[in-house]
């Protein structure tokens, strides 16, 4: 495939001299797809890797701003839609809500994935929520590379978590969805290999998830740590701790109407995914917003790993996160 065919995050036509200079200093390794270095302990695409630094560079951080963060596919596209309906709920006509209208990948882009990547001072402006004016981005960087783009400001940052295991099939199926690949054995083993070893995007997973766990101990009232699975058990309960984490609880009138069910129904699986926008739109990158809506169970990596490898990565991450008070 020609560089020039290939996701704009995996190609190396949007690298900087100063950037290809740094490159040329970093730890480097490839996966299945491209080549990779390490950046801060995080392992990017060249192109993504220039997107972090246009980030870090230039972003201008508002007090109010919140941040969704996550591992790649753990549940991303649920927790952008939950943060939607939240800020925008009793704003809207039910008939004429922005979900409604726009994939949540629409409504609340990725800093370093879409609009830096296309340009080191995107404009920003038209990211604030019509409603409450208040920005919302998306980002699958660590904490600690995230905060150096934020620049102490004390906008608010909701990590998404989930297990690894399902979040690598999900990713599977992703990948070979949008690249047009065959579903192959191999592909999926070379992913795996890749999770094992620490070195795949925005890897080592664990230290990712780490830094967002130790960042949510450290300061509770900026960052939020949530773990998929627990999302998908009580999803009212974790609605409404999201919801006062982000200073818009729900009042007892909004309890008693059933609007935090209301907002649960709008932002389920099977309602975004039977949406026209969703079957039909695409993301400014071309990818077919019907992709990223598949099962969204738990558990389901075991109709497609072997047991030796549901072993294997569970071994791993039991070590990486020991003594961290954090299980997965």
């Amino acid at each position: 495939m020609a560089d020039n065919e290939l996701p704009m995050n995996l190609r190396e036509d949007n690298v900087s001299e100063e950037t290809k200079k740094l490159i040329s200093s970093l730890p480097k390794d490839k996966d299945c797809r491209g080549k990779l270095c390490k950046y801060q302990g995080c392992w990017y695409y060249y192109n993504t890797l220039q997107a972090v630094i246009s980030f870090q560079n230039n972003f201008q951080p508002q007090d109010t701003d919140i941040i969704l963060a996550s591992s790649p596919k753990s549940g991303t596209t649920w927790l952008k839609a939950l943060t939607v309906a939240l800020l925008e709920r009793s704003k809207h006509d039910p008939m004429n809500h922005p979900l409604l209208s726009d994939n949540p990948h629409g409504i609340v882009p990725f800093l370093e994935n879409n609009l830096y990547l296309k340009s080191s001072t995107p404009d920003l402006t038209k990211y604030s929520s019509s409603s409450s004016s208040r920005r919302v981005f998306a980002t699958h960087m660590p904490l600690h590379t995230l905060k150096e783009g934020l620049k102490g400001s004390p906008c608010k940052i909701v990590f998404m978590c989930r297990n690894a295991k399902d979040a690598l099939i999900s990713l599977w199926y992703f990948r070979c969805k949008y690249q047009k690949l065959e579903m192959t054995r191999g592909i999926l083993e070379s992913m795996f290999e890749s999770l094992c070893s620490g070195v795949s995007f925005y890897g080592p997973i664990w230290d990712h998830v780490l830094s967002y766990w130790r960042g949510s101990l450290e300061d509770p009232s900026h960052v939020l740590f949530m773990k998929y699975e627990e999302m998908k058990e009580e999803p009212c309960v974790h609605l409404k701790r999201l919801a006062e984490f982000l200073g818009c609880p729900f009042t007892e009138e909004e309890e008693e109407s059933r609007a935090v069910n209301k907002i649960l129904q709008l932002c389920s699986l099977r309602s975004l995914s039977d949406l026209e926008i969703n079957r039909t739109g695409k993301t400014s990158n071309g990818v077919d917003y019907k992709f990223y809506f598949r099962k969204g169970e738990v558990g389901d990596s075991k109709n497609h790993l072997t047991p030796e490898m549901e072993s294997k990565i569970d071994m791993i991450i039991e070590e990486k996160l020991k003594g961290s008070g954090l299980s997965l």
